[in-house]
């Protein structure tokens, strides 16, 4: 199955948050084509969660799973490791009180 660019759904991602009124930062711009992607959603209240793209060997299915959790700088401190590995990585903000990400929804997943 063909794959998208990154850019691609880093576009789609941010469009459809705009729908929902959901704020959302490329605060880190990643290779167009085969970049990962990492999403930080930050709650607006010292917290913050962040979510990856990983494979599930069971399904065969690509999901999204969450790589960490907790205070903002912690999830922040994670985020700059994985930038250290990977210099190629997008990562998105989404700053949403609720909790939203959208990354669950068809045709994000």
């Amino acid at each position: 199955m063909a794959r998208l660019t990154a850019r691609f759904w880093v576009d789609a991602y941010l469009a459809r948050l705009r729908v929902y009124d959901i704020p959302a930062f490329v605060v880190a711009h990643g290779d167009d084509t085969g970049g990962a992607v990492l999403v930080k959603l930050a709650t607006l209240d010292g917290n913050a969660q962040l979510f990856q793209k990983s494979f599930d060997l069971i399904s065969g299915e690509r999901t999204w799973v969450e790589m960490t959790s907790g205070q903002e700088p912690e999830v922040d401190a994670s985020i700059s490791r994985q930038r250290g590995f990977d210099p190629d990585l997008w990562v998105i903000e989404v700053e949403d009180r609720q909790g939203r990400h959208l990354l669950y929804e068809d045709g994000l997943s």
